[in-house]
């Protein structure tokens, strides 16, 4: 065998072992809560940590392995799956303690999905109140924190799962996107993970912009588990049609980068701009591409400050809506900077909220023109590092909440895939996130492409550890 720690295993490695009957599901997913046990109490990841239930679900996959009828390549394999994706008999809080707890009557279909196919959960994943934070700051889960620096986010809105990927909770784990919330935690603590093509994995309920995919610390098992992810489901009516993709030719990117068309954003158009350390360490991946063959050119900013203005505002009146649908005692509960920057709409008028809800499409057509000359996209994830953790956002302003996610929300709108792959380090250790762009349906060559830079980039700095009793 070999020192690698069990909960540093990927999934590759530990479905290797298990059919070699040199590993048991059961001794991984042990070592696994062990692990959790060490970090949880400085880092706050996790919800339903349910030791027993892990292990029983541990015990059935070595069965299954023992008689060498696995359920697929990820029987046995460590999950962990963010809080707004039900699971059938839990609750699920959405991050607020204005929510009402009954348990799901069955499980999202990416949930499924993972059921299915024997993966083991360990625990569901913390998030902000409603999702609506790149941050992990809830009034129903403790704070989370980024395993590389305890004093800052590990990002959000998939805050948990992005913390937990970095901390090593197992290989694989299930988070959302809507304006970012798999790329900026991704990016926050040094991970990857695929925003897939919209429709590409189904969800329950689907919403414009709204995308489930993995978050892991390898491009590898984000495809191991994109075999899964993308299996149809009837519930979602925006799902596109079924395709059996080659999942397990993710590695075939070096030999696509001579030539390839590659587009380089460093300016989003709008919010907050990017740090010199940011923009060093994604010209310095950028110099990686043309090293080996791409063609990068400079991109000029497509996205307007009315374009994320628009979409700010549309986002608060939904929120408003569904606020004042609340009762009063409720409500109170939800955090008070989302309280403040959903009632902040109150008075908008039609014209008004029709003209912020029209920046959506707006923003599709604009970003599908600006990729158009190109194969990829390369740009920052954000304009800047992991933030305090007590913050709600970097400005720490309801009337400024999304200033960080220029890079990131054009290509939920344009149904883009997107990646999120670490390209370096500040000077005082916090990662670096690199976003990958490619064009609609091409989420393979997104990780194509993004493997191709794990190999570029060269080795990385150890995963970091729980703090010393």
């Amino acid at each position: 065998m070999t020192a690698v720690a069990l909960h540093d295993w990927g999934a590759h490695a530990l479905g290797a072992a298990y059919q070699a009957h040199e590993l048991s599901p059961l001794e991984v997913t042990q070592a696994v809560l062990d692990h959790i046990e060490r970090w949880e109490p400085v880092l706050h990841a996790s919800y339903l940590l349910r030791p027993e239930l892990a292990l029983a679900q541990a015990r059935a996959s070595a069965v299954r392995w023992q008689r060498n009828r696995p359920l697929g390549p990820l029987d046995g394999v460590p999950v962990t799956i963010k809080d707004n994706i039900a699971t059938q008999g839990d609750p699920t809080p959405l991050g607020t303690a204005a929510t009402e707890l009954i348990p799901a009557t069955r499980n999202a279909p990416a949930a499924e999905r993972l059921r299915e196919a024997g993966a083991v959960m360990v625990c569901k994943t913390t998030m902000p109140d409603y999702g609506m934070l790149s941050s992990g700051l809830s009034t129903f889960h403790a704070l989370a924190r980024n395993p590389w620096d305890l004093s800052k986010t590990p990002g959000g809105s998939s805050a948990g799962a992005g913390a937990a990927a970095a901390a090593g909770y197992g290989p694989l784990h299930l988070g959302t996107d809507i304006g970012g919330s798999l790329r900026l935690p991704a990016g926050w603590c040094g991970i990857f993970s695929l925003k897939p093509s919209l429709g590409r994995v189904p969800i329950d309920p689907p919403y414009t912009g709204r995308a489930a995919g993995p978050m892991t610390r390898t491009v590898a098992d984000a495809a191991l588990m994109m075999q899964v992810l993308s299996l149809p489901d009837v519930r979602d009516s925006m799902s596109l049609p079924y395709q059996p993709i080659a999942w397990s030719q993710f590695d075939q990117g070096m030999g696509r980068l001579r030539g390839l068309r590659i587009g380089l954003l460093m300016d989003a158009g709008c919010g907050l701009p990017v740090e010199p350390q940011v923009r060093a360490a994604v010209e310095a991946a950028a110099r990686l591409f043309e090293q080996a063959g791409a063609l990068v050119e400079p991109m000029a900013a497509f996205m307007t400050p009315a374009m994320l203005s628009g979409m700010d505002h549309s986002w608060r009146l939904r929120s408003h809506i569904d606020l004042a649908a609340l009762a009063p005692e409720k409500k109170a509960l939800v955090l008070p900077y989302i309280r403040q920057w959903a009632d902040s709409a109150a008075g908008l008028s039609g014209p008004q909220a029709f003209n912020a809800f029209s920046q959506f499409h707006a923003t599709r057509l604009a970003a599908v023109r600006a990729c158009q000359p190109y194969d990829y996209l390369l740009s920052p994830t954000s304009p800047m590092p992991a933030f305090a953790a007590e913050l709600p956002s970097p400005t720490n302003d309801f009337e400024q909440p999304l200033e960080h996610i220029g890079f990131t929300v054009p290509f939920n709108m344009s149904e883009q895939p997107a990646a999120s792959i670490n390209c370096g380090y500040t000077d005082t250790g916090l990662p670096i996130g690199l976003q990958i762009v490619g064009q609609r349906f091409d989420d393979l060559g997104v990780l194509q492409i993004s493997h191709a830079f794990e190999r570029l980039r060269g080795p990385q700095r150890t995963w970091p550890r729980p703090p010393t009793a």
